[in-house]
């Protein structure tokens, strides 16, 4: 089995470039289902059939409006009960397990099967066992109309982004107590899930990995130090089997790809994050990227509640989502404010626009469609912002942030801490633990013994709430911190910049960044994958730390890293304007920020594409830093993990590690 060459995949230059988020779609929508639409199928509607992981899959690349119109006029689930359909042919798109491929034969095979003709695709390679299985029915082969390996096996979160959902991998891989069992498993389904994204793009990638950090030479290496390295093994050999089945995979070289793991930054998941994003999901009461809110009825009555996405489709969330929460609010205000000015048929009212609520700029035009779909995503941001600086207010989370950031560049110590903690007794819980979980990754050996059970006095937090300090501390390996000036969770290649320092700071977990003008103060904290990525484009980053699995060829060494792939030497402002720097200005006082207009005909091909992988789970400050140096490196930069966690889940996580109970998410899809 192989999957075939398709004038989808990815295309290198040229104004039909496409980022990785398209490039999935694409597959998904024309590779797939549209080459079902041949012969005596072409005009005929057809079923689609998946399981809960391919669901996903194509839920987070796909709307139900771009299947439907591919022929598609109904979507099942392959393990809930289906009404025969004799007439009408079958797309499946299914994991390779066992499990499917029975359910797939029983639904095929017999004198009556479910489905006239089925077209089977695969998310990742198919075993030789399953393929004898298939084959052994005869009348099954006969209805059989293709039978591929799609291989994508992945959810593009982002178009610099995806996730292999193995939620549970912080746990299987990082618990206290090992199991090897569950952890291979895990590891062998990560490794199988990255090797799609590189079969989707057509990449071959040379493999970086962190190499297990044991203290010295009498410390033994444990499993959890060799998850980089074992993932990276993983993948080095799902590709190599794709370099011999997939028609025109690159035989060298074609990108980069970093493995590293939770245990190199444990402040990024937990500290206060003070972009529009990550304020979103970390203060509103989302599911997801689904935020449910009231609007008016279109009858008057009662307000009806509403689902909406905060994804790419939707321009303002585009521009605003990487703007610190402040920027953010004042933009809006002045875009509502614009609306209203430059369209007067939103002038109805006799009041000013700053005395008007969200609700009754929505009444005023609910009579003109024109305006509606405007009004509405610009309504629903302002009220979303409305409601996080309403929460930054009531928190006290500037005062807090201000600790936080203040700790984490070595302008804080644990007395100002304590004096904090026992002069805003309202602080919350959660946000008591987790500054108490920044205290812990800057000053760990403050939480040994007797003096972490008085800091969790002092806090007010429970026995449960140490525990999950204490897995934070397990989870950077709890090193002497006397042999690390930096502490538990500090970088070694970063040591010499804490020297420098140390004679005026008492200890940080960042250094300031020369040149990064910030205009918030709390914006100053950046996650550690900043450094690595700008060390690797800069080919310095420590090959005793980060050794290479794969030594790339010499062509692969003499192209152009930093700058873009053998033409157009034109700087990144001139090929890609960030949104932010676009005219504002337009009729309606709205339809110039559709960024989203722009995005695909602004992304042009910036030298060989760069993966970091993050095992345990990506935070959304480093999703936006993939963002941010793409732009800044002038080269694509994609993020990829086992999850993308906001703070509560990550805590959630972290307080699973020395939980054994079996629940049934032991069972992984």
């Amino acid at each position: 089995m192989s999957m075939s060459d398709s004038d989808s995949s990815s295309s290198y230059g040229g104004a039909d470039y496409q980022n990785f988020k398209q490039i999935t779609r694409d597959r998904l929508l024309h590779e797939m289902l549209r080459s079902t639409k041949t012969g005596d199928s072409k005009s005929t509607w057809k079923v689609l059939i998946m399981d809960k992981l391919t669901i996903k899959i194509m839920s987070n690349s796909c709307k139900m409006a771009d299947i439907t119109d591919e022929g598609v006029s109904l979507v099942e689930d392959i393990y809930k009960r289906r009404q025969p359909l004799p007439t009408m042919d079958a797309i499946y798109f299914i994991q390779p397990t066992k499990e499917n491929i029975i359910m797939f034969l029983s639904d095929m095979a017999g004198r009556a099967p479910l489905y006239r003709k089925a077209f089977v695709f695969l998310s990742s390679p198919i075993s030789r066992e399953l393929v004898l299985d298939i084959k052994k029915d005869p009348r099954v082969l006969s209805r059989l109309g293709a039978l591929r390996e799609m291989n994508l096996e992945y959810f593009a979160i982002d178009c610099q982004g995806f996730i292999t959902n193995n939620e549970r991998a912080l746990e299987d891989l990082f618990g206290n107590e090992e199991n090897n069992r569950k952890g291979v498993a895990c590891l062998n389904a990560m490794a199988t899930r990255i090797a799609t994204v590189f079969a989707s793009l057509r990449e071959f990638p040379s493999i970086r990995f962190r190499a297990a950090k044991s203290l010295d030479a009498t410390t033994m290496t444990t499993f959890r130090d060799l998850v980089p390295t074992k993932l990276a093994a993983g993948v080095w050999d799902c590709l190599t089997k794709y370099k011999k089945t997939i028609p025109n995979f690159p035989q060298t070289e074609t990108c980069e790809l970093l493995i590293i793991d939770r245990s190199i930054d444990q402040i990024a998941p937990v500290i206060h994050e003070w972009t529009y994003d990550a304020m979103c999901h970390d203060l509103l009461n989302m599911e997801g990227n689904k935020y449910v809110h009231e609007v008016p009825a279109k009858a008057g009555g009662l307000p009806e509640r509403k689902e909406v996405l905060l994804e790419d489709h939707d321009p303002v969330w585009l521009e605003l989502r990487h703007a610190h929460i402040a920027d953010a609010s004042e933009r809006l205000h002045a875009k509502m404010t614009s609306f209203i000015s430059k369209n007067k048929a939103a002038q109805l009212g006799s009041r000013s626009s700053s005395e008007m609520s969200t609700r009754d700029l929505q009444k005023m035009v609910q009579a003109l469609p024109q305006y509606s779909e405007q009004i509405d995503k610009l309504s629903l941001h302002v009220e979303l912002a409305g409601k996080i600086n309403s929460i930054i207010r009531e928190s006290g989370l500037r005062e807090l942030g201000q600790v936080e950031q203040d700790l984490v560049f070595g302008d804080a110590t644990m007395k100002d801490v304590i004096k904090f903690l026992t002069m805003k007794e309202d602080t919350t819980r959660e946000n008591k633990l987790r500054l108490l979980m920044i205290l812990a990754a800057v000053y760990p050996e403050k939480f040994d013994g007797e003096k972490g059970l008085n800091l969790m006095k002092v806090a007010r937090l429970t026995d449960e709430d140490m525990t999950i300090v204490n897995n934070l501390r397990m989870l950077g390996g709890q090193p002497d911190t006397k042999k690390r000036l930096t502490g538990a969770f500090g970088l070694k290649f970063d040591i010499q910049k804490v020297k420098v320092i140390s004679s005026k700071k008492k200890r940080a977990a960042r250094i300031e960044r020369p040149g990064e003008e910030e205009k918030w103060q709390l914006s100053r904290f950046y996650p550690i994958i900043e450094e690595l990525i700008e060390k690797l484009t800069r080919n310095q980053l420590s090959k005793e730390d980060y050794p290479c699995l794969n030594d790339p060829s010499a062509t692969f060494h003499s192209s152009p890293f930093a700058g873009t792939l053998h033409q157009n030497p034109h700087s990144m402002r001139s090929r890609r304007t960030p949104s932010w720097a676009k005219p504002r200005g337009s009729d309606d006082g709205y339809s110039s920020d559709s960024v989203l207009r722009h995005a695909s005909s602004d992304f042009k091909k910036m030298g060989q594409r760069l993966f970091v992988f993050i095992v345990g789970g990506a935070t959304r400050s480093e999703l936006r830093a993939c963002h941010k140096l793409t732009r800044k490196l002038n080269r694509e930069i994609i993020l990829g993990s086992s999850s993308l966690d906001d703070p509560a889940q990550f805590i959630t996580k972290l307080k699973m590690l020395t939980t054994h109970e079996l629940t049934l998410d032991d069972i992984q899809i």
